[in-house]
Order: structure tokens, then sequence, then C-alpha cells
């Protein structure tokens, strides 16, 4: 398998000319007083470097070996532990955590570039850390005081790991059947009792502790609260006492990620500490759930720019067939990058992977903004936007990310079925990321019942119109500018209709709602392009002539091909719920 290359060109482009990212953190002095371009710059040169030469050589290994569990602990497979801790100790772990917590303090659009680089490298490895970032940025958003000191400062080292804790067997994604209970004690703790079922990181061998947010019901009420519940408890003074009555039931045989420990958790009378208010546990779970759901569209995001990398090389160098009109060179055999078929393939991975990535700095920069801007006014839209954008994210990025690896597994043909080449890998560990943290039809209904049509379309209004203030397009791209517009009030249009239809037709929402997330995302998309055509444009003299050049064709066969894809699904909108909700379930 080829080494992997983080595309940091493509990603400081996005930073430098597309967003001004310079521009952005100035407006946020707890950011600009740690970081500026060439900084970032140098972080993203040296995380590229890590994962390449650190952690993508345990990726085909891991798969192989997986996780084991003796009945007892579960062990990680070889490599994981060494490199975890180089990894803990080069400050990745905490990049964006709170620096009067030990964390480096970067902003969340610079931390998407390196999530998407762990992901290329490895889906299973990178999961361990974006599990214990996001517990801390719970504790962080919910905890007490004493909870913050004593805590963050080991999570965000690395030295102790974090996972989320929410799914039982008769409880996914309605938890209001969880049956873990929570029985309060004199000194202010809580004894918690119950199991949970796949929970990545659960358990493993690359920390000395592993800190569990467990929902669960105080004994006497119908309501979730969320619980900080460590493997072993934590001395006053930080250290590692007895073990807390947290055990494995079993580690998951799964598809995919066969390097990430995916764990039934027992909980027996363990000691636990309530975050946040009682019964608001899943207000202060969602803080943590919404940057993992960021986090787990990135891994779409990453898979889907590994897999461009492995297809667009093997098609460069596999010789199969001639090019229409004959062979250019003369020879027997061309390779297959000059079949106008695998190039429809590459290009589709490439334009999407690419806009992708714009989406994902978007929406890191709404969530900085939201936490760190000054003015009031910007930080409230910041809010709404990253709400409005991270099911988009999760979903788009991730059904996209799995689109992209299958389609890169067929520009391999045959050798795309068999291990060696670490397409098929990329296949099944993709997979997941389109049900975990949310399945994509549950963002999709949160997407359009509440974020489109729960505020009778006035976020998404601000939105465009916010967009289109950030576009200040050369008039050469004006029949694009034009395109976009039409297609914008269509999706406009059609979402009206729904809002004026939803008390009539109960079951609307649920049954376009995907299709109206994939029309916004395919939208928002042309939206990016248009930016990176035009801003690559009036940078052209700071950029190389080829970046340039490649930006506008790629922008060309956007709009061309996969832009229209934006009416289709508006059409499926528009013809509604009857046919769908017509059959009786018997016949089903």
């Amino acid at each position: 398998m080829i080494p992997f290359q983080a595309p940091t060109e493509e990603m400081n482009f996005l930073l430098r000319q597309v967003f001004d990212a310079a521009a952005v953190w100035q407006g946020l002095p707890a950011i600009a007083e740690l970081l500026d371009l060439d900084t970032a710059t140098a972080i993203l040169e040296e995380g590229a470097k890590f994962c390449a030469e650190q952690i993508q050589p345990l990726n085909q290994p891991g798969d192989t070996q997986g996780v084991s569990f003796n009945g007892l602990s579960v062990k990680t497979p070889d490599g994981y532990a060494a490199v975890f801790r180089q990894y803990a100790e080069g400050g990745w772990v905490g990049l964006c955590g709170e620096p009067e917590y030990g964390g480096m303090g970067m902003p969340k659009m610079l931390g998407v570039l390196l999530d998407e680089m762990g992901y290329s490298a490895s889906n299973a490895f990178t999961l361990y850390a974006a599990l214990t970032a996001g517990a801390a940025l719970c504790i962080h958003a919910h905890g007490s005081e004493a909870l913050k000191a004593l805590y963050l400062p080991k999570l965000y080292s690395g030295e102790w790991a974090g996972a989320m804790d929410m799914t039982e067997p008769q409880s996914g994604s309605d938890l209001r059947t969880i049956a873990t209970r929570a029985v309060p004690q004199s000194d202010g703790s809580y004894r918690i009792s119950g199991s949970k079922m796949f929970i990545t990181g659960g358990d493993h061998d690359l920390t000395s502790n592993v800190i569990h947010l467990v929902l669960a019901k105080i004994q006497g009420s119908d309501g979730i609260s969320l619980f900080l519940v460590p493997k072993f408890k934590v001395t006053a003074d930080g250290e590692i006492g007895d073990a807390n009555g947290v055990t494995v039931g079993a580690v998951e045989h799964k598809m995919g990620l066969k390097g990430s420990a995916t764990c039934v958790m027992n909980y027996d009378d363990a000691e636990g500490y309530l975050i946040g208010r009682a019964n608001r546990g899943l207000v202060c779970m969602f803080t943590m759930m919404n940057y993992e759901r960021l986090s787990i569209g990135i891994q779409g995001l990453g898979s889907a720019q590994m897999a461009y990398q492995l297809s667009a090389s093997y098609a460069k160098e596999r010789l199969q067939g001639l090019a229409a009109g004959g062979s250019p060179t003369g020879a027997k055999a061309d390779p297959i990058i000059v079949h106008g078929d695998v190039r429809r393939m590459l290009l589709n991975i490439r334009a999407l992977t690419d806009a992708g990535r714009a989406l994902a700095v978007m929406t890191g920069m709404q969530l900085d903004k939201a936490k760190y801007a000054a003015d009031s006014e910007e930080q409230q839209q910041a809010t709404r936007f990253a709400a409005l954008l991270t099911p988009v994210a999760k979903a788009f990025l991730s059904d996209r990310g799995f689109d992209a690896c299958v389609t890169a597994q067929q520009v391999f043909g045959g050798h795309g079925y068999i291990g060696e080449t670490g397409i098929e890998q990329l296949v099944r560990d993709a997979r997941i990321a389109q049900i975990y943290e949310g399945t994509n039809g549950i963002q999709a209904i949160d997407f359009l019942g509440r974020k489109l049509v729960g505020d009778n379309l006035a976020t998404v209004t601000e939105f465009f119109s916010w967009l289109q203030q950030q576009q200040s397009c050369d008039e050469v791209f004006a029949s694009q500018k034009q395109q976009l517009q039409q297609l914008q009030q269509r999706f406009v249009d059609v979402i009206a209709a729904v809002n004026q239809q939803k008390h009539d037709q109960p079951a609307l929402i649920n049954a376009v709602a995907v299709d109206a997330l994939d029309a916004f995302g395919y939208l928002l998309y042309g939206h990016f392009w248009l930016m990176m055509a035009d801003k690559s444009l009036k940078a052209a003299a700071q950029l190389p002539v080829a970046f340039v050049q490649r930006k506008q064709q790629l922008m060309q066969y956007y709009f061309a091909k996969l832009l229209p894809r934006v009416s289709l699904h508006l059409d499926v909108v528009t013809a509604g719920d009857e046919t769908i909700m017509q059959l009786s379930a018997d016949d089903f």
C-alpha cells in the first residue's frame, strides 16, 4: 500500500485563501494570542509526518491482528500502545484542549484538519484520541471545578483516555428506556449499576485509566443524568487508586475497525460523579456528541482522501485496454487513467472530498466563533450556524466518504476485493461512520425537522445570506453563481412547502429528510467550489499554476456532473410521503 501523504497544500489553501483564518483568529483574542498562519502550517506539517510515519504503518497489521480480550482486560494490536504514547507526548490528544488544564488551545478549524489526517492514516487508532478529546470537552463544559481540575490534565496529556457510554441492548437511538441506575451517596457521589454496549474504547492498554461518561437514571427518577465513572478510582491528589467496579463483559467482533476496542461494559456499584444538573444528562452529553458527530463525519472524509490516493495511484500504474481512439503512445496497453469511466470515478471522489474538507473547516470555524467570539451577536449567529451544519457534516461527509471508498474499490477492480491493496479495509472501516453517533437517517430528520422547519427556515435563510456575503466572485464565474442562486431559491421554496405541510402530514419530514439533507449538501458543495475557484484565481500569484488550473477544472466538473443532483433530491422531496407510507406493514 502506498504511503499516506496528507494534502497539506489543500489544507493551507483553505485556511489562508478560502476562509481567511488569519482574520478569523484575529477576531478571537483567545486564539490570536496562541496562533498565526505560519504556526498552523508548521503544526499541519508535523501532524502529516507523524500520521505517515507512525500511525499509518499500524493500520493494516492492526486490522489483521485486531484487539484481544482474555476475560479480564483488553489488549490493542501490537504497536498501538507505543505509538499512542508518542502521540500523547506530542500534545496531539490535547490539541484543542483548554490551556488552563494543559491543553494546547488550538482552534477547531485547525483541529479538523489534523483529525482528517489521523482518520486517513488509521480509523481505528484515531478513534481512541477522538473519544478522549470529546470526553474532555464535555467535562470542561459541564463538570464541576473539582472534576475539571482532577481529570482534564490527565485526559489532555493522554495519560488517561475517555469513553462515552450511552447505548444499552434495549435502548439505542431512543435513550428513554435506559436501565442503568445511579444511587446517591451521603458524600455526594453515586453508585452506578448496569450495562452498556457498543462502547468505543471502553477498555484498552493504551492508558492507565479510562474515564467513562455514563448515562443513567437516578434512583426514583425517570430523568436521564450524566456521570463521570473512572475505571480505577482517583485519589484527591490525582493518583490512581482501587478498581471501581467497571469491567468488560465482552469485546464485539465487527465488520471493520478491528483495532478499535468496542466493548460491553458492566458497572457494579461503581463510584460515579454527577456532571451538570440531575436529569439534564442528555444536554450535557450532546455537547460531546455534537463534536463527536463532526469528528465521525471527518472519519468519512479521511477515509475518502486515503481511498482517492490509493485509487489514483493505481489508475496511473495499472495497464489495461487502450485509450479510446488508440493509445497515444502506441503501447499495447494503456494505464486505466486514460479511460473515461475511470476518470469519472476518480473525479467524483476528488470533487466531493475537496469540498467536504471545506465543510469540515467551515463547521470548525463556526464552533470556534460560538466559543470564543467577543461580540455576542456574532457568537449567537455562529452557534445557530454550527447547529445547522453539524448534522450535515456528520451525515453528508460520512455518506460521501463511504461512497468514495466503494468507488475507489471499483477503480481497483478485482484487486480491490483482496486485502493487500488496503482498499477493502477502508470500505469496511468507513461503513460504521454512517451508523454510530446517531444514524444518518436520524441526522437528516434532525436537520429537516429541527434545523430547517423547526424555526420556519429562519436559520437557513440567514445562513444563505451570510454565505453569499463571503463570495465576491469574479465576473468569469457569473454563470455558476446564477446557477447556484437558482438552485438555492428552489431549495428554499421546496423546504417552505414541507414546512406548510408538516402538521397535516406527520410522516412527511421523516420520509423526505435524507433527500432534503443531500440536496443541501450538494448545494453547499457548489458554493464551496465557487469559492475555491474564485479564491485560487485571485491568489494565482501566490499559488502554483497547476494548483490554480486544477481548481478551475474541478469546479467545472462539479457544476456539470454533480451539482445537478440537487434538483434530483429536491424532486424526491417534492414527491412527498404518500408512496412511502401507503404500503401496509404486513406487505413488507
